[in-house]
């Protein structure tokens, strides 16, 4: 399962970290600098310390067990689009300073996760917007710059990285069931209606 193994690189990272005594972080996004554009891709792999990685490990494996067994479809380009949106846009609006953790891959994916169940109108996927809301629905604070010591914007722009992609795949993937009263109803509505 691809979470799964990118918490297990993330770990060892840090494992890695730790016992060569590395100091990663200028490897985290630098936003608006050319050196800072490798962290784009390397910023979801570093973190400060053992309690970050736990609690990015802990969601990323759930929200990513969600995503692959829900929207299996469309879940491996649904994880590396939110990956390089929300790196993306946290280098061209981040504050300048070095942005670190996989919390903007979290909240991307509970983004995604929720607003695609919501737009699909599925009852299934609904359902899990719900369980979603109710599991990682304090995240919301964290898109607020309450404590600047962590990076909201990364936690920001994960999140509407996460609507974005939401909305540009749902029409694939799974889709609410047709049943034949709705199919009665989309012959009576013209076709110039929304």
């Amino acid at each position: 399962m691809i979470p799964v193994s990118l918490v297990a690189f993330m770990w060892l990272i840090e494992v890695g970290e730790v016992l060569f005594n590395l100091d990663l972080v200028q490897f985290g996004v630098f936003p608006r600098k050319v050196s800072g554009l490798i962290g784009i891709l390397t910023y979801p792999f570093i973190h400060s310390d053992w309690k970050h990685l736990i609690n990015n490990s802990t969601a990323l494996v759930v929200l990513g067990g969600m995503l692959y067994y829900f929207y299996r479809p469309v879940a491996s380009k649904t994880l590396l689009w939110v990956y390089l949106i929300s790196g993306v846009w946290l280098w061209i609006g981040g504050r300048p300073n070095f942005h670190i953790g996989a919390s903007g891959i979290v909240y991307a994916l509970f983004g995604f996760l929720f607003f695609s169940g919501v737009l699909r109108r599925h009852l299934k996927l609904m359902a899990l917007s719900m369980l979603v809301i109710f599991l990682y629905g304090s995240l919301v604070w964290g898109v607020f710059p309450i404590d600047h010591s962590i990076s909201y914007e990364g936690h920001l722009f994960g999140l509407i990285a996460g609507l974005a992609v939401a909305l540009i795949y749902r029409k694939q993937g799974p889709q609410k069931p047709k049943y034949s009263w709705d199919l009665v109803e989309e012959e009576e509505v013209p076709d110039w209606y929304p």
